[in-house]
């Protein structure tokens, strides 16, 4: 899944593509590079961030989608938790919500996903965005964030949204420390367990620079050695900001994966 940031401020490529056409030539770009899917966002969740209006957030997203769907044949996402802007990214073309508060920051979302049929990531966070990094605590991150995820599956289901739309997302630096981090990167294949697609963002994160010391634009090592360690362990979706490396890394951990046939 390759990150289309149309915003001013994500944490790492925030004003690249802002504008449409540095944005829709984004897109075509990471999809030559080998992008499955394209993750469209509006709207910066890095940490601390504020909210940003539903006018302003439709005005850079949808028409991205729009030209981008008349322009190619890959799955788009829209990275958001307003039920409107979903519904109409969707009209425009969008195939897939990615909410990273798992449908609950918006009651109308879920009524978006019944009716769309659309697919549905549902990510966790503690807390929200402007407040997630102040003193993050779990007893237990892995059990805790499996059983908030099983949860939301579960509520779902309950309202009309047909299972097979559904997928997961552990939430990497939403609301956990280095540490929560590196527990549920190295415990991703009990996320695996809960029958749905499983999703890992963790392209050029903050963890990643507490570990090497490098800032964001020197993260791609540690990126592709959590992409590594996440398909080893049976993620299907690796969220990333360098599509060509990764994409190659993937092929090779994919034949290792393959010859020793786990």
């Amino acid at each position: 899944m390759g990150i289309l940031n149309v915003t001013p401020d994500s944490f790492s490529d925030g004003g690249a593509y802002l504008d449409e056409e540095a944005a829709v030539a984004r897109g075509l770009e990471l999809i030559g590079q080998g992008a499955d899917i394209l993750d469209v966002g509006g709207e910066s969740s890095r940490p601390g961030a504020a909210p940003l209006d539903v006018e302003e957030e439709l005005r850079r997203v949808v028409p991205v989608i729009a030209r981008l769907r008349g322009l190619c044949d890959r799955p788009i996402s829209v990275d958001t938790v307003k039920a409107e802007v979903a519904r109409r990214a969707l009209q425009a073309g969008a195939d897939i919500v990615n909410d990273i508060s798992a449908l609950s920051m918006d009651p109308g979302m879920v009524d978006v996903a019944r009716e769309t049929g659309a697919g549905i990531i549902l990510m966790h966070m503690q807390g929200r965005p402007r407040t997630m990094q102040a003193n993050p605590v779990y007893k237990n991150v892995v059990e805790e964030v499996k059983e908030y995820l099983q949860d939301r599956i579960k509520w779902c289901l309950d309202k009309g949204v047909d299972a097979a739309c559904l997928a997961v997302d552990p939430g990497i630096g939403f609301g956990k420390t280095c540490e929560h981090n590196l527990q549920l990167l190295a415990n991703a294949r009990v996320f695996c367990r809960l029958g749905r697609p499983v999703v890992v963002g963790a392209s050029r994160k903050s963890f990643i620079g507490a570990l090497t010391g490098r800032g964001v634009d020197g993260r791609l090592p540690g990126s592709l050695a959590v992409l590594a360690d996440g398909i080893r362990q049976g993620v299907h979706i690796m969220r990333v900001h360098d599509v060509k490396e990764s994409c190659e890394a993937a092929r090779v951990v994919d034949s290792l994966v393959q010859a020793s046939g786990s």
